[in-house]
């Protein structure tokens, strides 16, 4: 009878190949996961989810602003994620989105977001909130300073608007994000009590509206 001599070496020469492609393969499913935004301040209803992060770092603003900075004018900018999972077309009205903050038991103002040319006026000309320079914190404007549109002007607009988020109607399980800016007048710690409220989102194909979103942004507040 011929014998069969055992070889280690031989079946190891065999597994290592295989744990290489096994690796490699698992490598590659993880890259081609999409990165997830680092924020707990998420909120989903039927299959739509909203997260909001907002940009408390100045060196977050420097990529997308070179030029000047909404932050430096006391602007904050909120990166919302709206996420469509559903079968369902979905339409977020993005004008009724407002900023809630506290500013105390008694007293809560709803901010709206500004538009580019709104912020961009803020930007170029931060003084002119107040004629008389006095940096008052309340109530908040309900306008922004009108200034003159030259070239600098346009390119910081430019800049905003290639930023904020370009489409209310968000595709069966498809993905919009940009941002939204509120004029917070430098009082950012005001975001340790903020909700980010989204009010009207409609389900098209449906036509039926979901419930209200409200996120807390105090659990993401950190710098």
């Amino acid at each position: 009878m011929r014998k069969v001599y055992y070889n280690p070496m031989r079946k190891l020469s065999l597994i290592v190949p295989f744990l290489a492609t096994f690796l490699f393969a698992a490598q590659r499913g993880v890259s081609q996961q999409p990165s997830s935004l680092k924020t707990n301040s998420l909120e989903s209803h039927e299959g739509m989810t909203i997260t909001a992060r907002p940009w408390t770092d100045p060196a977050l603003y420097k990529e997308k602003f070179p030029k000047k900075s909404p932050y430096a004018a006391g602007i904050i900018a909120v990166q919302v994620i709206f996420r469509n999972d559903s079968d369902d077309s979905m339409k977020v009205n993005l004008e009724r989105i407002r900023l809630n903050v506290t500013l105390s038991e008694e007293d809560h103002q709803a901010l709206d977001p500004l538009s580019p040319e709104e912020a961009t006026d803020v930007i170029m000309n931060p003084g002119a909130r107040d004629p008389t320079k006095t940096r008052k914190k309340f109530p908040f404007p309900t306008g922004t300073p009108k200034v003159g549109h030259d070239k600098h002007w346009t390119e910081v607009e430019k800049t905003l608007e290639d930023a904020i988020v370009q489409a209310s109607v968000v595709a069966p399980h498809s993905t919009v994000q940009g941002l939204l800016y509120f004029d917070l007048r430098s009082q950012f710690e005001l975001l340790n009590t903020a909700h980010l409220y989204v009010p009207d989102v409609l389900a098209i194909e449906k036509n039926r509206g979901l419930m209200y979103f409200e996120i807390d942004l105090s659990r993401n507040s950190e710098r």
